[in-house]
C-alpha cells in the first residue's frame, strides 16, 4: 500500500511539472517593437518596513527607468518603521527627479496590506505596479508592463523575481528553489489556472483591486496580498491575467542570509496555504506536500523493509529527474544556469524543509521584520 501511495503521489506530482515545463515553454517572450510610444499612467507602489539599507538603491532605479517621466508616480509606504527609512527617503525627494510621494500609515494601521490600501487610495495611476523596498529593477521594467499592459489588456500582470549576490551555498540553493516558485506561478498562469505570483513584481488596474473588494476575505492573513488578489483575479478574468517573460523584467532581490531567517520567510508563505479557495491552486499545494512526505517516509520503510532498495533508488531518481528538467529551464532563462548544480545539496533538505514549514505555517504564527504575526480567519 505505500509503494502504490508513493508511486501515485508521484505521478500526478510528474505530471503537474512536466504540463508546468511545456505551458512555461509556450509561453511568449515579449518583444517590444521599435515605434511603441506609452501612454499609459503607472502609479509604482512601494510598501517598507525597516528598509533603510536598500530603498535609496530602488529610487534610483527607477529615476533611470526608460518610461516618460510625466506617465508615473511613485509612492512609498511606510509601514511604521523603526530605523531611518523614512529619513533617507524624504532627503531623497528634494533633489530626484521623480513624483516622489511617501506616505505614513496610521498608529491604527500596520501591515502590507494596510500599507497597499493606503498607498491604491492615494494613487492616481491606471495601472499600478507593485515591488518591495528591498528590491531592484531594470531600465525597461516599467516599460515592458505598459507594453504588456497595452497590448493584451490584462488586469493583472506578474513578472519573474530572481535573487542575486548569491556567495553562500545557502543563498544559492535558495536561487535555484525560488526559480521554480517562479517558473510554476508564469506557468499557471499561461494555463489560464494561476496558483501563485510574488508581489516583489506585478501590476494591476485599479478597477480590477475595487471590483474583486480588494483584501476582503482575506484581511486576517498578514501575507497574501498577491496571491489572493490573483486567485480572485483569475475567477472573474481567466484570460486577462498575464506573465511578464522577458529577462529585462526580472526584479532581484536579496536571498536570506541566515537558516534562520530563510525557515521564517517560508513559514509566512506557507501559513497563507490553508485559506487557498480555489481546488486547482490547493492541489498543487497538496501535491508538493505528499510527495515530499511519502518520500521522506521512504527512509525507514526501506530500513523496515516495506520498500525494496531499488524502488527507494528509482522514485528518488525520477523525482529529481523531473526537477531538473524544469529548473534546467528556469535557470536558462534566469542567465544562472551554471547554478544547476546546487540541485543535489538542495535535494537532501528539500523534503525536511518543505514538511517543517508547511506544518508550521497551518499554525499561523511567525516573526517577521521585528513583529509576532498571527494569522486569524
Amino acid at each position: 500500500m505505500f509503494t502504490l501511495l508513493l508511486l501515485l503521489s508521484l505521478l500526478v506530482y510528474g505530471w503537474i511539472i512536466l504540463r508546468c515545463f511545456v505551458a512555461w515553454q509556450r509561453l511568449p517572450i515579449l518583444a517590444i517593437p521599435a515605434g511603441f510610444i506609452p501612454g499609459t499612467k503607472l502609479s509604482v507602489l512601494i510598501p517598507v518596513r525597516n528598509e533603510a539599507q536598500h530603498i535609496l538603491n530602488l529610487l534610483r532605479d527607477l529615476e533611470e527607468q526608460n518610461y516618460p517621466a510625466e506617465l508615473f508616480e511613485v509612492l512609498v509606504i511606510d509601514d511604521h518603521s523603526d530605523d531611518d527609512s523614512a529619513l533617507f527617503i524624504e532627503r531623497f525627494i528634494p533633489d530626484s527627479n521623480l513624483n516622489l510621494r511617501l506616505l505614513q500609515l496610521s498608529e491604527a494601521d500596520t501591515g502590507k496590506k494596510a500599507a497597499i490600501k493606503q498607498g491604491i487610495a492615494q494613487a492616481n495611476g491606471e495601472l499600478l505596479v507593485f515591488t518591495d523596498g528591498d528590491c531592484r529593477v531594470q531600465p525597461d521594467w516599467l516599460r515592458l508592463f505598459a507594453y504588456t499592459y497595452t497590448t493584451t489588456q490584462a488586469v493583472f500582470i506578474s513578472g519573474p523575481v530572481a535573487f542575486h549576490h548569491t556567495p553562500t551555498w545557502l543563498e544559492r540553493m535558495q536561487l535555484v528553489e525560488f526559480a521554480s516558485l517562479i517558473g510554476v506561478g508564469g506557468a499557471s498562469i499561461g494555463l489560464q489556472q494561476p496558483n501563485m505570483c510574488n508581489g516583489a513584481n506585478l501590476a494591476y488596474t485599479r478597477q480590477l483591486f475595487e471590483e474583486v473588494g480588494g483584501f476582503e476575505g482575506n484581511e486576517g492573513i498578514a501575507s497574501g496580498d498577491d496571491e489572493f488578489l490573483l486567485h480572485k483575479a483569475s475567477r472573474l478574468y481567466p484570460e486577462r491575467i498575464a506573465f511578464l517573460k522577458h529577462e529585462q523584467a526580472i526584479v532581484y532581490t536579496a536571498a536570506q542570509k541566515t537558516v534562520k531567517s530563510f525557515v521564517a520567510q517560508r513559514v509566512r508563505w506557507a501559513s497563507k496555504w490553508r485559506s487557498y479557495q480555489n481546488w486547482d491552486v490547493k492541489l498543487v499545494a497538496l501535491s508538493v506536500f505528499a510527495v515530499n512526505l511519502l518520500l521522506f517516509l521512504a527512509i525507514p520503510a526501506v530500513l523496515f523493509g516495506g520498500l525494496p532498495l531499488w524502488g527507494f533508488g528509482l522514485t528518488y531518481a525520477a523525482k529529481f529527474t523531473i526537477d531538473f528538467l524544469f529548473l534546467d529551464r528556469m535557470l536558462t532563462f534566469m542567465r544562472q544556469r551554471n547554478l544547476l548544480i546546487y540541485m543535489l545539496p538542495l535535494q537532501l533538505v528539500y523534503i525536511p524543509y518543505v514538511l517543517y514549514t508547511a506544518i508550521k505555517g497551518l499554525t499561523g504564527r511567525y516573526n517577521w521584520k521585528g513583529r509576532t504575526i498571527r494569522n486569524h480567519d
